[in-house]
């Protein structure tokens, strides 16, 4: 009697998660919600200038475009 054929392994390979694309995002996240015009925390304590709101705010948003834009890599 003949050995059975192992069915063949279709799946995909695993894909890596980069560790500084993820501190991107955590960094990019906590700048809007500190910053944020209006809303943020730290607004909220103490009156920041939007001069400084504005630019920290479309920075985070920057940070997490980007972060992940490479969030995963192929294996």
């Amino acid at each position: 009697m003949g050995k059975a054929n192992n069915p063949v392994n279709n799946s995909k390979p695993r894909e890596k998660v980069s560790a500084l694309h993820v501190i991107m995002i955590l960094l990019g996240s906590n700048l809007m919600l500190i910053m944020a015009p209006e809303f943020g925390l730290l607004n909220s304590f103490i009156y920041i200038p939007d001069l400084y709101v504005w630019p920290a705010t479309v920075g985070g948003l920057a940070m997490v475009f980007f972060g992940f834009k490479g969030f995963f890599k192929k294996a």
